[in-house]
């Protein structure tokens, strides 16, 4: 459970995909804090650096009739805060640490499903609280990189979070990311949502799912090891987004990239939790799907060129738009197709029931036709 370092790209389909790198922020084995303090100092009056210091006052006072709002976004910082933080608990298994969220009153915490792993069983730290609570898995659906836990026996005073509606996320928003990174529990970081509809590959491995999820918030909130399946927050103490990944800069062997997280959505979270409390499984993954089964295809010198259709789903989209085995499927919409990765990420950004160009290859012709998405079945 400790975060997956190897690279994957956040990146439209295509052959050699460019983007940021990822990494998994599920888990953190040791936390550690460095502490550094910094000092100044002026120069005397009669010095150079007197006069500089002065023009930096004289420039200081607009600033000073600022103050009174930056104390009022102060102020909503701690509001948000002192009401939310309190449904943002830390979650610990055999291997390593999370976060979650409270979802209801009954003791049902939603995080990521790469936070539980494979554990059945976890102890639970509520925010600014050092008792630990035992709780148990629910169910997990690693296609949309959730899961659900429970509280053995939940303590009066549970306080659930409040969703807030995905659709009015817009860029600019404040947001603020609670959960507990490098296991410094109950830690608070702010940014903005840089991104919306974001369609995000997860690195594959260990307790990763390698999920494609569609519809993503961005943000530049600091998310770390141990934050995700914690909440991404706007000032209204609305939860917009579980935080679940954040970028690796290429260039600092896997270090993070500052300013690049991504959370999964609140309409995303709300729809697969509610399923996996009252079903134990999701019946509708709210995924988009073609109503195929293929594999990516490759030339004669083995460089992937499309999917190749295996079979298609009687009924289903494909076969109703009149796709058959055997055909290469070249482009979805304005997107090309060269691999099985490239057609999953851009049905992720899609919907059912919306209607797309598929152009496809059969004998050696190309053809385009319109196809009406269905949804992905959960198995």
């Amino acid at each position: 459970m400790h975060p997956k370092k190897e690279p994957t790209r956040p990146v439209p389909a295509g052959p050699r995909p460019t983007g940021p790198r990822l990494l998994l922020p599920g888990a953190a084995l040791l936390a550690t804090a460095a502490l550094v303090t910094g000092c100044s100092s002026g120069g005397s009056s009669s010095s150079p650096a007197a006069s500089s210091s002065a023009s930096a006052s004289a420039s200081a006072t607009p600033s000073a009739a600022a103050a009174p709002g930056a104390n009022q976004l102060q102020n909503d910082y701690q509001r948000v805060i002192s009401e939310v933080l309190p449904s943002v608990v830390q979650i610990t298994t055999g291997t390593g640490l999370g976060s979650g969220i409270v979802y209801d009153d009954k003791g049902h915490i939603v995080t990521n499903a790469h936070v539980v792993g494979t554990a059945k069983t976890f102890t639970v730290t509520l925010a600014n609280s050092s008792k630990t609570l035992d709780a148990t898995l629910v169910a997990s659906y690693p296609e949309s990189d959730l899961a659900v836990i429970k509280l053995g026996s939940p303590p009066s005073g549970l306080k659930p979070a409040v969703f807030g509606d995905s659709g009015k996320v817009e860029l600019g928003q404040i947001t603020l990311a609670m959960g507990s990174p490098l296991g410094l529990s109950s830690s608070v970081t702010q940014g903005i949502v840089s991104a919306t509809g974001r369609t995000v590959s997860e690195p594959k491995g260990g307790d990763s799912p390698g999920a494609t999820i569609g519809n993503m918030v961005q943000t530049s909130a600091a998310i770390n090891p141990g934050n995700s399946g914690g909440a991404l927050v706007n000032l209204a103490s609305q939860v917009i987004g579980i935080n679940t990944l954040a970028a690796t800069d290429p260039d600092s062997n896997g270090g993070a990239a500052p300013g690049i997280g991504f959370a999964i959505p609140a309409a995303t979270i709300t729809s697969i939790a509610d399923q996996l409390i009252k079903d134990g499984k999701v019946t509708n993954s709210g995924r988009a799907a073609l109503g195929i089964t293929a594999r990516t295809a490759f030339n004669a010198d083995f460089q992937p060129i499309g999917v190749v259709v295996s079979a298609v789903t009687d009924g289903g989209p494909a076969a109703a738009a009149g796709l058959q085995a055997g055909d290469v499927i070249t482009k979805l919409g304005d997107t090309p197709i060269t691999t099985m990765n490239s057609l999953t990420t851009a049905l992720a950004s899609l919907q059912p029931g919306a209607k797309v160009p598929v152009t496809y290859q059969r004998d050696g012709k190309a053809t385009t036709t319109d196809v009406t998405l269905g949804t992905l079945p959960t198995g």
